[in-house]
């Protein structure tokens, strides 16, 4: 029998002894493995903080304590023991519970998370909160070391530090491993300045040495240097200390024992902030996944025995050709340069490195940074393509503008995963991109049907340096049939591509909601209805004059974009049509103002009425009721949102 069945809740946690935890563990990997194989999810990440997890709810009392996850895709295990486990199976399945922290699904969840890097502000902000509440819970953020590397962390400790206030970080460092000796030296300097005895001595010493007259505080200063000094000499946390961060580390993220003790001792300390340094190992307890952590970090479902995918990508993806286009135009293009943030096999650009790794940089989790570094690279003669996922970019929108688009300086930044994205839900889904890019003056904005028009317009981004260029691509697959990397068709802006001619309605679609519309045609065909399919190749500057000569010869149309609505192509093109025309839109077919759950891409799309069916219904709905208005005399009102 499970150990993990009997737990409903942290409390049942509380009543196990020591040696049970270790079993528990060992339970807990075994259900994260089971439902991951079948859903997909974040499983290395996951694996590695099971211990962890446990030693946390074990000593301390959430959610009254505050446990902070940063990113959350290692939270699996918290979502377990925090009175999750019998909906588990059904995680990032739509209307199952997150693959995140959801402040919906938990009271134990104290924040939705899915971007990285805001655990320390956040707990920080808890901390000021409790002190002017008068309370004395604990706030306790856990961040892993790839988060640690962006700018709002060090913000966040450099503010920690200077209020002095009783938070606890824990650094989950998942790259390295320690030490025998180093190990054994560090848990035996742990158990002496974590001890009671060492603490109050050291709080005695200090309050004493604090009240000498005139020289106490620098006296004061100087001890609390020296002592950093000396723990430095041993323990590698002298940055924290010299922050004023009290560091407590590195002890093994997988000996349970030693981590509960741990944060019993340092629960007991009151005063001021702790960082515990804690190294894990991703994928531990599941032996293809701690060879191949990459591989797993995001993975999806497959064999448990063997640990191969289950479903293999028979055709080149858009991340994959972008990549491979990209590593082709480098080898004649010297000036090519490639940079990432933290993503190099999710945009495809290990393909790059390959070819040119001394002019491919991933700069970690550092979105702001990479955009602002590839203004100063264009800025002297080079041509940087910055491959991002449309989520994360959002993170640099300022650099975008302040640092490209006032400029005007010729950086290309493809913006990978733009749509919906499915499981990972509404932290992870890049419905903003065009909202926010199409309004930056400078920039030229394309958007690819397939895999041959993507790698066309990498080609023409690598010989345009007239300004900043924006290239948004889908999730999912591109080309059924062979592309050839070493060759392409030439591009021009601004520039459409009407797939399907006919008589009735146009129908304007965006990226991968031209397929869509393709279906849509087929649909109304069957209804007598013929439509004129376009793709919108260049959604700034738009071709305005085609558009208006095909709507002058169509009856209707409707704009179709896998993006919101709100200050998207749709409202971007109405402005742009002739207002005689205006009349003839039925309607701006995209995302509603409101965040879309996680789910499966196409119950997202026919959710919201973006699937083929749903569409062609609303079409033949708004044509009748044209028709019924126009025998009655009635004023037509033109409607701007689907």
């Amino acid at each position: 029998m499970s150990l993990l069945e009997d737990i409903h809740d942290v409390k049942d946690l509380k009543t196990l002894k020591m040696d049970q935890l270790e079993i528990l563990a060992f339970d807990i990997r075994k259900e994260i493995i089971d439902v991951v194989s079948k859903n997909g999810c974040h499983l290395s990440s996951s694996l590695g903080t099971v211990e962890l997890t446990l030693s946390l709810h074990y000593i301390f009392n959430s959610p009254i304590d505050k446990i902070i996850w940063d990113v959350g895709h290692q939270s699996y295990a918290h979502k377990l023991l925090t009175g999750r486990k019998d909906t588990f199976k059904t995680m990032r399945t739509f209307e199952g519970i997150s693959g995140f922290p959801k402040i919906s699904e938990s009271p134990h969840d104290c924040y939705n998370t899915g971007h990285s890097s805001t655990s320390l502000s956040l707990a920080l902000g808890e901390a000021i909160s409790r002190d002017l509440h008068k309370n004395n819970n604990k706030v306790i953020a856990v961040i892993g070391d790839g988060s640690l590397t962006a700018g709002m962390a060090f913000e966040a400790l450099n503010q920690i530090g200077h209020l002095k206030k009783d938070v606890i970080i824990i650094l989950n460092d998942n790259e390295h491993s320690i030490d025998k000796n180093v190990g054994a030296l560090s848990e035996y300097l742990l158990r002496i300045i974590t001890g009671s005895m060492y603490n109050k001595l050291r709080k005695k010493s200090y309050d004493f040495i604090r009240r000498i007259p005139r020289y106490g505080i620098k006296i004061f200063n100087l001890f609390d240097k020296i002592e950093a000094r000396i723990k430095g000499i041993f323990l590698p946390g002298s940055f924290f200390e010299d922050l004023g961060i009290r560091y407590f580390g590195p002890v093994d993220g997988h000996n349970i024992h030693m981590l509960v003790e741990m944060m019993q001792r340092i629960s007991q300390i009151n005063v001021g902030p702790k960082i515990i340094h804690v190294y894990t190992k991703k994928g531990q307890g599941y032996e293809p996944a701690e060879k191949k952590p990459a591989l797993f970090h995001g993975t999806g479902p497959f064999n448990i025995k063997t640990g191969k995918q289950l479903s293999k990508k028979s055709n080149l993806d858009f991340s994959s050709i972008a990549g491979k286009t990209l590593a082709t135009i480098a080898r004649k293009d010297k000036k090519i340069i490639g940079i990432t943030a933290a993503m190099k096999l999710g945009t495809g650009l290990h393909e790059f490195e390959k070819i040119a790794p001394e002019r491919f940089f991933d700069v970690g989790i550092c979105e702001q940074h990479a955009i602002t570094m590839a203004a100063s690279i264009a800025k002297n003669g080079f041509k940087p393509f910055v491959s991002i996922y449309s989520t994360f970019l959002q993170r640099a929108y300022d650099q975008l503008v302040h640092d490209v688009g006032i400029m005007n300086l010729p950086v290309k930044v493809l913006i990978d995963r733009a749509g919906i994205v499915g499981d990972d839900g509404e932290t992870h889904h890049g419905l903003l991109d065009i909202s926010l890019i199409r309004t930056i003056p400078n920039f030229i904005f394309l958007a690819p049907t397939n895999g041959i028009e993507l790698r066309d317009m990498l080609y023409f981004a690598a010989s345009y340096d007239e300004g900043p260029i924006a290239i948004r691509y889908p999730r999912g697959e591109a080309s059924s049939s062979e592309i050839r990397f070493n060759q392409f068709n030439k591009f021009s802006y601004p520039s459409i591509n009407t797939l399907i001619t006919g008589n009735d309605i146009a129908i304007f679609a965006v990226g991968d909601m031209s397929q869509v519309a393709i279906d849509v045609n087929n649909l109304l065909r069957k209804q007598n209805i013929t439509a004129t399919v376009v793709s919108l190749l260049s959604l700034k500057p738009l071709d305005s004059i085609t558009i208006n000569q095909i709507i002058e010869t169509h009856k209707y149309f409707i704009t179709l974009e896998n993006a919101y609505i709100g200050g998207g192509i749709g409202e971007y093109l109405n402005t742009q049509i002739e207002s005689r025309n205006l009349h003839k839109l039925l309607f701006n077919g995209g995302f509603p103002d409101q965040f879309i759950p996680h789910g499966k891409t196409d119950q997202l799309f026919a959710i919201n009425q973006l699937d083929a069916e749903s569409l062609t219904e609303k079409i033949i709905k708004n044509i009748k009721k044209i028709s019924f208005d126009e025998q009655k005399n009635t004023p037509r009102r033109i409607p701007r949102r689907a």
